[in-house]
């Protein structure tokens, strides 16, 4: 909490990110802390040093790695005091961490302000009790746990209706009680901070330093999918990349061949949604199954990047595509690289790396990359949630910079399927922190004619760019796609990323997009 932690808690506050709700009033914002503690390691609330490092041999240590729900990071509690957090993702890994730290150091403030009585370390009734509660080694009784939640709500500046309906939220199945513990953990930190002046500390390795903006792990990733591309002599065939999850293309390409019979009960997209239903794990299964007899390699990602690989042959594909013709030679026959998100500008490193020539024996092999494809989820700046994005320009949100580029994609490919569709440019963020309204409505209502903000496109277009136009490593006629599918709206309360995920909302427009690479894949 000092010079450089009041710039960044004043940064924040400034902003104040929809996402981050009530950050800058005195009641606690829930919702916010909730996003927060999912993207951040279990225990980081109990830790005064936090320690941001490269990938620096842990994994081969007895320290178990932890890592938090919606965040792919390898995170390591060294001791009582200090947690780990491995950085192998850029600069935008670092933003996205000390922005939810200063939003969690806000709160904990917040806490310590509303139960310490004086300097000597005396606090109030509500505290006691909750310290009772959480120091108790048994499971809460219903009772104990709502008298707890009492007090906890008078501390938080919120209805017990708020902080009930929220808690369970937090609960895991080893620890019901994970909230009451984290409120406690983080006012005890900030009382001791105030108190005996124990400063909690972010710092980073000399090795993250010397790293950082070096493409480390891009490049063994990026060779380790050259090399399997070679060792599957599909080096020479066209190919085309895209960017997307790991489930849409393999489900499109191979639903079809694989659960004929399920598809006459469930015909057009209501199959997806059960395919993206985790009780149906029998179902994935049977596609996956299908998928890697019939041309499908996957490659896990041991580099680091956290981006998981598939390869499709489409000259094994045994029933073709829909209507497309695959009658000609296999050589011809195009070749679809998959990758899983890239997290901000990461995906400049990762794209970068992929596109340049891939060095065999001494001999330079350019790849033959006829297409790359974009898909992602952004937040929308005029709809709600699934509705889908056709950009025209990315903005490189704090530059000068702008990439606009022909995207083969137009709104009418998708229109007509029940879904609205809006086009324009996307702003690409630096990360969360953007969202504020102000700024956004600035945007959308300008001649910018902004009409959604996500993080990756202007990383990706960089190094698209730089390869076809100023490297040579890859086709100046390259076609490149661009879609997106709204996974929250900024500009209205209570469709933030903060408001929870898109649940199935989220499968149609997925699918849409996704079937119309394919199809313009195949009759290209």
């Amino acid at each position: 909490m000092g010079v450089s932690g009041e710039t960044l808690r004043e940064a924040l506050l400034t902003l104040r990110p929809e996402i981050y709700g009530s950050v800058a009033d005195d009641k606690a914002e829930l919702a916010g802390l909730l996003y927060v503690v999912d993207r951040l390691p279990r225990g980081i609330e109990e830790c005064r040093f936090i320690n941001l490092t490269s990938d620096e041999g842990y994994g081969n240590s007895h320290f178990k790695p932890i890592v938090p729900p919606k965040r792919r990071r390898n995170c390591y509690r060294i001791d009582d005091e200090q947690m780990n957090i491995e950085i192998t993702r850029g600069r935008s890994e670092i933003y996205d961490i000390l922005t939810h730290l200063t939003f969690l150091f806000i709160e904990s403030h917040k806490i310590m302000k509303r139960v310490l009585i004086d300097e000597e370390g005396s606090v109030t009734r509500d505290w006691q009790k909750l310290e009772v509660a959480v120091k108790k080694t048994e499971e809460l009784s219903q009772i104990d746990r709502e008298v707890a939640l009492t007090h906890t709500a008078n501390i938080l500046g919120r209805t017990f209706h708020e902080i009930n309906t929220l808690y369970s939220k937090f609960s895991t199945a080893d620890d019901p009680d994970r909230f009451l513990k984290l409120i406690w953990s983080l006012g005890k930190l900030a009382i001791n901070e105030a108190v005996r002046n124990d400063k909690r500390i972010i710092t980073f390795s000399p090795v993250l330093r010397e790293r950082l903006g070096h493409h480390i792990h891009g490049e063994m990733w990026a060779n380790d999918i050259k090399a399997k591309l070679q060792e599957l002599e599909l080096l020479q065939r066209p190919i085309h990349v895209i960017s997307a999850n790991m489930h849409s293309v393999m489900n499109s390409l191979f639903t079809p061949y694989s659960l004929k019979a399920e598809l006459k009960k469930k015909p057009g997209f209501a199959i997806y949604e059960d395919l993206s239903d985790s009780a149906n794990g029998n179902l994935r299964n049977k596609v996956a199954k299908a998928a890697l007899e019939n041309g499908m390699t996957f490659l896990e990602d041991k580099s680091g990047t956290n981006i998981d690989v598939q390869i499709f042959d489409t000259a094994k594909l045994k029933e073709g595509y829909k209507s497309a013709d695959l009658s000609g030679p296999d050589s011809e026959k195009p070749v679809i690289v998959v990758m899983d998100y890239a997290f901000g500008e990461q995906a400049y490193e990762t794209m970068d790396e992929l596109l340049k020539p891939y060095i065999f024996e001494d001999q330079e092999f350019k790849l033959n990359v006829k297409s790359i494809s974009i898909m992602g989820k952004a937040g929308i700046l005029e709809g709600g949630k699934g509705d889908i994005m056709i950009p025209d320009a990315h903005l490189f949100e704090g530059t000068a910079d702008n990439y606009p580029f022909e995207n083969q994609l137009k709104m009418e490919d998708l229109e007509g399927n029940g879904i609205s569709v809006v086009d324009g440019a996307m702003i690409t963020v630096l990360g969360t922190s953007l969202q504020n309204k102000d700024i956004l409505k600035f945007f959308h209502d300008s001649t910018w004619n902004v009409c959604g903000l996500e993080m990756e496109g202007a990383h990706y277009h960089k190094a698209i760019q730089a390869a076809s136009k100023l490297r040579g490593s890859i086709s100046e006629d390259v076609q490149v796609r661009y879609a997106y599918y709204a996974s929250d709206n900024p500009l209205e309360t209570g469709s933030t990323l903060a408001s929870g995920g898109l649940g199935t909302s989220g499968v149609k427009p997925t699918y849409l997009i996704t079937e119309k690479i394919l199809e313009q894949i195949f009759n290209s």
